[in-house]
């Protein structure tokens, strides 16, 4: 079978790599399995289609951090934030379908296209994006506190970033729909590059006043 031999490849691959990945993958390919196979296939299941889909997130990271340093794993914090940032870009592209395929062709056709929508409505679909936000932007916090303060200055950018993405979802022929076209709205690319710019200016300039959030004595860098 291809798909057998791929997989063996790739794992063959990853533990000539190192043990840490061996085991990553692994994972990835476990995921796969129960997000497509019976008895599990979580894709029909209504929230754990975007939890098990978007697990993905994180695994891929992980991938790339032991490519560089196959010794460690991410910090927990950055892994949730990942996750659930991820969960959140699923839910609100599930939001878009389903206002949009309800609107012009019925709930009916919905279910066949995606069974987990059977267990969705549009406001729990809308409550799951606000929740998986919320918790993607605390853990997000976490881990900047505990790196670098200043990194906290990215949270607005950020959180602005949750709330234009989620009210692209809920625009007719959404965007969000088609994720490879996302580039082509300047707002978002605008949001992406200010988040990058702070995070270079927090990384070269110090500021002691922001550890009045974390109530420690600031220690300077550099």
């Amino acid at each position: 079978m291809e798909w057998f031999a791929l997989v063996a490849i790739g794992l063959t691959a990853a533990l000539i790599a190192s043990s840490t990945m061996f085991v990553i993958a692994c994972i990835f390919g476990l995921q796969g399995i129960i997000y497509n196979a019976p008895p599990f296939r979580t894709k029909d299941k209504p929230y754990l289609d975007v939890i098990s889909e978007s697990v993905n997130n994180p695994i891929r990271l992980a991938i790339g951090w032991a490519m560089v340093d196959p010794r460690t794993l991410p910090p927990s914090s950055i892994i949730l934030a990942y996750w659930l940032g991820g969960a959140f870009l699923m839910g609100a592209k599930r939001y878009s379908e389903y206002k949009e395929i309800v609107a012009s062709h019925g709930r009916d056709l919905l279910i066949r296209y995606r069974a987990s929508f059977a267990g969705y409505s549009e406001v729990s679909l809308l409550i799951s994006c606000f929740i998986y936000g919320l918790l993607s932007c605390f853990f997000l916090a976490l881990f900047l506190i505990k790196y670098r303060v200043e990194y906290l200055l990215m949270m607005p950018a950020a959180i602005s970033m949750f709330g234009y993405y989620l009210a692209m979802a809920m625009q007719p022929n959404s965007m969000v729909q088609h994720p490879e076209k996302l580039f082509k709205d300047r707002k978002l690319v605008m949001l992406l590059v200010l988040s990058a710019v702070i995070f270079c200016v927090t990384t070269l300039v110090n500021l002691p006043w922001l550890t009045i959030f974390v109530g420690q004595r600031y220690i300077e860098i550099g």
